[in-house]
């Protein structure tokens, strides 16, 4: 009988394999020795209960076969000359290792949202998430579904984690904050940190690497050698605090506590409420901020301003569903109806003089009544905001800078929950290094892609800076704006319909089937992830056509003939205003070589 010799575990990891909670956090920080501990937990559990099914789930497959795959074989002998001294199968084709007592490790990577439709119908005892700040929360939450089954096997969702990423709230959130919403236990869940120092064997082999550590950029450095949550790399408003930097404080020589720090409004932008009810507070100039947002979240905020010029965030009503960016879906009666009825009632609010402001996008009444007239129906008045979003952003950096004794020009009160959930959170836009990023997800097409418009058919790129109405999916006009260039040099393919049209877009644009399903040009075909530059043919189930519509209602199908590589082109997006739950925008082919009795649009999914 062939033996498994596992070397001696540092403290942290054995606490960590020892540990029964159903949601456990690992790591925190490089060199932790995490995914280490993943494998052997894994193999342990296999050989424990004969029969389980553990899964374990990188973002990537390259990550997963390097970090996962190959380690276990090897761990595992699954190659060996001698089949006597194999401890396990590795089937490639099903990625699975086999046990001999029928237990299994199942290997999945998760880089893209349609990659969550093949684990549908999957039922695993325990998940291992690797590297779980690589995913949303919407991912997890999916993924999660997994861990199901009847019988006596243990249930167990296991994350690895460093700071960072898209999953950095959420993850934050459960594992460091330990925040939990309704439904949620505290008892169900663990964290264990694990940092560099603790991982012997790596700083035995590689006496350098703390070093290396220590010389990233401080971000870096925090947050991969010291396991620091409140930073990471990437990070729009680096300079916001929500709890006292007590190092910037201790340089300053200044000895008092984080709880006089924050009552003192120093070195800390979240502070406990003032009461603006009475005293010199009372005076101070009330503003109103709205954004809106009818399947995305809307924002309206409200803002003190004192005698100084300093700012607070006081109130906020946002328009979110517990799933991160998605809206409550309120008609904008339902909005004012509410925000009017919170400056009646509310202390700090109630018979002040508010100044509004918001976006010029709410003045728009090319479709009927403008949003900004419902608002003056409940008596909530706004003047159009300045859309120079970096200059607002500068503004902001300015306003959240700690001056030499520690005080800020921007405060947020502890109770705008919403603000400090999301405000750390954004990050860079990877297309302009100044910009916020203000979307995880773009569906892009070429610059000369045909937009069909209350005017007739024009370029998406000729609409940049502009703001009218488009045909969409229930054939009639929405409103549109946010035309802008998502990616320049973006690789672009060709999608040839039957009759000859042809669709330039990412690979991440959707279409519309005729069965009404959503689907990427990259799952168009199963040949689009094999080849990149070569000609082929579009196959399988209802992926092999798509849906039209024309201005005047109707719709037919329409054959994909074939999907090309097309090069590199600059692409464009836009955004449309729609109350439903996936608002599309009408486009016509680039190029035609039969004509066509009616103009072509196509579904095109903007979320």
């Amino acid at each position: 009988m062939p033996e498994l010799l596992i070397p001696q575990p540092n403290k942290k990891q054995m606490i960590f394999l020892k540990d029964r909670h159903k949601y456990i956090g690992f790591g925190g920080a490089r060199g932790g020795g995490k995914s280490w501990a993943v494998r052997v937990k894994a193999v342990l559990m296999c050989e424990r209960y004969p029969g389980i099914k553990v899964m374990i789930v990188r973002k990537t497959y390259p990550e997963l076969q390097e970090n996962h795959i190959i380690p276990l074989c090897e761990m595992l002998r699954v190659a060996d000359p001698d089949p006597a001294e194999r401890l396990a199968r590795y089937n490639d084709s099903k990625k699975h290792i086999v046990f001999p007592n029928g237990s299994r490790i199942l290997f999945r990577y998760c880089d893209h949202e349609r990659d969550l439709l093949r684990f549908q119908g999957t039922e695993v005892d325990v998940l291992f998430i690797d590297e779980a700040t690589q995913h949303g929360e919407e991912v997890m939450d999916k993924l999660k579904a997994c861990v199901r089954g009847v019988n006596n096997f243990p249930k167990q969702i296991i994350c690895t984690m460093n700071p960072g990423g898209e999953g950095h709230g959420w993850v934050r959130r459960l594992f460091i904050n330990r925040e939990y919403r309704d439904g949620e236990n505290p008892d169900d869940y663990s964290f264990i940190q694990s940092l560099v120092q603790d991982n012997k064997a790596l700083l035995e082999s590689d006496p350098d690497y703390v070093r290396k550590l220590q010389s990233l950029p401080p971000k870096l450095r925090d947050a991969w050698l010291y396991g620091n949550w409140d930073l990471f790399e990437g990070q729009f408003f680096e300079e916001l605090r929500l709890t006292p930097d007590m190092q910037a404080a201790k340089n300053a020589g200044e000895n008092a506590t984080a709880d006089e720090l924050r009552q003192q409004h120093r070195w800390c932008h979240v502070i406990p409420p003032i009461d603006l009810s009475r005293g010199d507070a009372s005076h101070w100039t009330i503003c109103r901020s709205y954004d809106f947002g009818y399947g995305k979240p809307f924002s309206c905020a409200w803002w003190a301003v004192d005698y100084d010029g300093t700012l607070y965030r006081i109130l906020e009503l946002y328009g979110c569903t517990e799933t991160p960016n998605e809206g409550l879906r309120w008609t904008p009666d339902q909005q004012f109806r509410k925000i009017a009825e919170i400056e009646r009632e509310h202390p700090w609010l109630r018979g002040k003089k508010i100044d509004g402001v918001a976006d010029p996008a709410i003045w728009d009444g090319s479709r009927g009544e403008s949003v900004a007239e419902t608002a003056a129906r409940y008596g909530i008045y706004f003047v159009p905001g300045d859309n120079a979003r970096i200059a607002g952003w500068m503004q902001v950096h300015y306003r959240l800078q700690f001056d030499e004794n520690g005080y800020a020009r921007m405060y947020i009160f502890d109770n705008c929950a919403s603000f400090i959930r999301t405000m750390p959170l954004l990050v860079y836009d990877e297309r302009a290094v100044e910009d916020l990023d203000t979307s995880m997800e773009d569906h892009c097409l070429s610059g000369d892609t045909q937009v069909l418009t209350e005017s007739g058919w024009q370029s998406i790129e000729s609409l940049v800076g502009t703001g009218g109405r488009v045909y969409s999916s229930d054939h009639k006009l929405h409103q549109y704006h946010d035309v802008r260039c998502t990616k320049r040099n973006a690789d672009v393919y060709a999608v040839e319909l039957e009759d000859g049209t042809i669709i330039y877009a990412t690979d991440d644009h959707r279409f519309m089937t005729p069965a009404g399903d959503w689907v990427y040009v990259r799952d168009l075909s199963a040949a689009v992830k094999s080849s990149r530059h070569g000609m082929f043919t579009a196959r399988a189930r209802t992926l092999s056509a798509v849906r039209t519509i024309g201005p005047h209602g109707g719709g037919r199908s329409m054959r994909i003939k074939s999907i090309r590589y097309a090069g590199k082109m600059d692409v464009y997006n836009m955004e449309v205003d729609m109350c439903m739950s996936r608002p599309v925008t009408p486009i016509k082919v680039v190029e035609k070589r039969t004509p066509l009795s009616d103009p072509l649009n196509m579904f095109t999914d903007r979320r």
